[in-house]
């Protein structure tokens, strides 16, 4: 899809393909990073903006949720955080008049790519039952029209206040208060579409939903599995922290159905060696493991250490740590022991001798850690899944000790410090008794809706206001079809937002649109500059600084947004929850955070210091907050994900140049792929056998046990080193294929990873 024509020229598919890099970063990532942030901005705001990204007095980078380490560089962004920033910093802008000349069902008829980059949202608009295009509103306005419709709901239930994870922890704090005080635990979040399967699997077993590991526990481990996970698109940085495990000694296994640039070889820009040099092998084992085959790997891992333990007792497993720490061992130990060669590598795809050599490696590494993202989570046996890596960690006391412990690696950068402030339809009764102490009103006990059953609820009309705080919930929903015809069935929809996006053209009966500061931007409140907070990945809670002038004299903050809805809403009778007062001045808010969430006490003046403040896990003081209070061995069956003749598994996957739902180019630089989205990325072999040709053009056609086809319409067959079996393709294009009741047991989150596919080859003239 060319995008020389530039924003506002919608591209079109331009398909080239080249060879997979075997390499990722270096100087071309630098060189792209700077060719887009310049796209968008001046030399001095981008100067000003990659200077300040992740710096301990500047702002946290929106991209993702790696931690930044306690020695940064004067760079310390990668090359899509760069581009992230600038997208956010651009100097376009989306006014009035834009929306006069573009009805609504126009700008539906857009594509991501095209929305994003028209700029940023600059003054508040709505668009009236009946009408055609969003006009402007004032913010008083629009703060009546969002209180009087709540306070016109049968139920409070029957609104939803949905997150994505780039709110920061002020904001988050704040509107789980609003709806808990509005009535109603109706929260769902990105985490419900993402790591969900991985705080299930968690808590179940060690009492903590959130990894254990810091930056430098990666640096001294012996081992890192890195799994389901392609770090050099999603989370580039990490690549710095891998490159420092193989300098120090340690190995690591990449396990994933495609192979990924980043996982083998780093070249490093911020070393000559990554410059003008080889650059650091990552990979020093890459399994192209099927999709859905995780499981029955880690279970066969685990009955050969069981095993290497029987041969050489005392050598292998940590029976102090087992029997101090654990519970279940003896059941699962039988269980484990049942686990057949045929049935694992059927399910797996991989050798025999290649999970031998994974063993060899595990039993000559006395500190391993193991690193996964969505390609495991957003499984039907998420869940087992990570409840099986647990076990796998148990068995040589790989928690609780420097260099080893589990690592979920978190996509959005502040989705798990959301979950900390509260944003979650399923909060435990401490939290709420912990708001009623503290605020003097009862929260709702009874659990709200998550994300998917939110749209069930909107669906059935059981919800009628849909009020997101970022994000772009239409387009990372399962579903699109029924997605968007159950947010259209709403009364009112509410997006607090910094661009355009398919969220603000898939709309109730009315719909508002409140632009809101970014990140980057300048937050100065009745109190003066005001700072707001994140925690990553590894639990570091930080402080975030904007640095840049506003888009827009017209924006409020998130905080404002909020405490300002949530006052007109709640008015004289609701709660006596100061919120003007929240709004003037943050510190506010966080000296409340410090008495309501437990590790956040004197919060004001330890976050101020340099790099914020690490949150205690449990885990590392071997402290299990299960009902035994100990580690949960688990016992996991696994189902190969078999699809019938004719068929293959599909993966959703994220291309390099995108940024959760939302393309910055067409390209995919690292996989081949330039100026196209819709294709869909085939083993050679399994393209010969299906009689499909390389670059024919092909529907995707899902069918699921509720009979009802679902068609990706237009993809172009590219022939790929995929994992036999399989394929993958780029979301939110392939949203469509995965039904709605579709998701992972336990968590509830969308199967993405999983469907099961055909290809069906269609004549050129009736693919547009």
């Amino acid at each position: 899809m060319s995008t020389k024509d530039g924003p506002d020229v919608d591209p079109v598919d331009e398909l080239e393909v080249s060879p997979p890099k075997t390499w990722a970063a270096g100087v071309p990532a630098v060189a792209h990073a700077m060719k887009y942030a310049l796209g968008e901005n001046s030399v001095g705001r981008t100067t000003l903006s990659l200077l300040s990204v992740n710096q301990t007095k500047g702002f946290d980078c929106p991209g993702c949720a790696w931690p930044e380490p306690r020695h940064r560089h004067k760079n310390e962004y990668c090359e899509n955080g760069a581009k992230h920033v600038n997208d956010e910093a651009t100097t376009r802008r989306v006014t009035p008049g834009f929306f006069r000349a573009h009805s609504v069902e126009e700008l539906d008829g857009k594509s991501d790519y095209w929305l994003n980059q028209q700029g940023r949202l600059t003054e508040p608009m709505v668009k009236r039952p009946g009408g055609t295009h969003y006009e402007p509103i004032s913010w008083d306005d629009a703060f009546g029209l969002v209180a009087d419709e709540l306070r016109g709901l049968e139920s409070p239930d029957q609104a939803l206040f949905y997150t994505s994870g780039r709110l920061n922890n002020e904001a988050a704090f704040l509107l789980q208060l609003f709806a808990r005080a509005y009535g109603t635990n109706n929260l769902p979040d990105c985490s419900n579409m993402c790591h969900e399967s991985s705080g299930s699997a968690l808590m179940e077993t060690l009492g903590t939903g959130k990894g254990s590991v810091s930056l430098e526990d990666i640096y001294e481990a012996d081992l890192v599995l890195v799994v389901g996970q392609n770090p050099g698109s999603n989370h580039p940085r990490m690549l710095t922290a891998l490159e420092q495990t193989k300098r120090n000694g340690g190995k690591v296994i990449a396990v994933n159905p495609l192979p990924e640039a980043g996982l083998i070889r780093f070249k490093n820009p911020q070393h000559a060696r990554g410059v003008i040099g080889r650059g650091t092998a990552i990979a020093d084992q890459f399994l192209k493991i099927r999709p859905g085959g995780d499981l029955a790997l880690f279970q066969m891992l685990n009955r050969l250490l069981l095993e290497a333990e029987e041969a050489a007792p005392g050598t292998v497993l940590d029976r102090d740590f087992i029997e101090a720490h654990t519970t279940g061992f003896e059941k699962f130990a039988e269980h484990v022991r049942a686990v057949g060669w045929d049935e694992v590598l059927h399910a797996t795809g991989l050798s025999r001798e290649e999970i031998e050599q994974v063993h060899r490696t595990v039993l000559s590494s006395k500190k391993v850690i193991v690193c996964w993202a969505m390609g495991l989570t957003q499984q039907k046996h998420g869940v087992p899944t990570v409840r099986e890596m647990v076990n796998f960690l148990l068995l040589r006391g790989n928690l609780g000790r420097p260099g080893a412990g589990v690592c979920p690696v978190r996509g959005h950068s502040n989705v798990q410090g959301d979950r900390t402030m509260g944003i979650w339809e399923r909060v435990p009764p401490w939290f709420i008794d912990a708001l009623e102490a503290e605020f003097g009103f009862t929260p709702p006990t009874r659990h709200g809706l998550d994300s998917v059953e939110a749209i069930r609820a909107m669906r059935d009309g059981r919800a009628r206001v849909f009020v997101a705080a970022a994000g772009n919930f239409v387009r990372a929903m399962s579903d699109s079809e029924v997605t968007e015809a159950a947010l259209r069935r709403c009364s009112l929809t509410v997006q607090i937002s910094t661009k355009l996006n398919r969220s603000h053209t898939v709309c109730g009966e009315a719909a508002l649109i409140l632009p809101t500061l970014g990140r980057s931007d300048r937050d100065v409140q009745a109190t003066g500059e005001q700072f707001v907070t994140v925690e990553d990945s590894m639990s570091e809670v930080h402080a975030s600084h904007g640095r840049l002038d506003p888009a827009s004299p017209a924006l409020l903050s998130e905080v404002a947004i909020i405490c300002r809805l949530a006052e007109r809403t709640l008015g004289a009778d609701g709660p006596a929850i100061p919120w003007r007062e929240f709004e003037r001045d943050y510190s506010l808010v966080r000296d409340r955070i410090a008495r309501v969430v437990p590790g956040f006490e004197d919060f004001n003046a330890r976050v101020t210091a340099p790099g914020g403040f690490r949150l205690a896990n449990p885990i590392n003081s071997h402290v299990f907050r299960t009902p035994s209070g100990r580690a949960v061995f688990s016992c996991n069956d696994f189902v190969s994900l078999d699809a019938p003749p004719g068929h293959l598994v599909l993966q959703s996957l994220r291309s390099h140049d995108q940024w959760n739902t939302i393309p910055y180019a067409m390209d995919d630089r690292y996989r081949g792929i330039h100026q196209a989205r819709r294709v869909v990325l085939v083993n050679p072999l399994d393209l010969a056998e299906l009689g499909v040709a390389d670059r024919e053009l092909v529907d995707l056609v899902s069918v699921w046990e509720d009979g009802v086809e679902r068609r990706a319409r237009g993809f172009r067959a590219v022939a790929y080193p995929a994992a036999r079996g399989s394929a993958a393709a780029y979301y939110p294009e392939t949203n469509v294929l995965v039904p709605l009741d579709s998701v992972a047991d336990i968590s509830n989150t969308p199967t993405s990873k999983g469907v099961i596919v055909r290809l069906e080859r269609v004549a050129e003239a009736t693919s547009r």
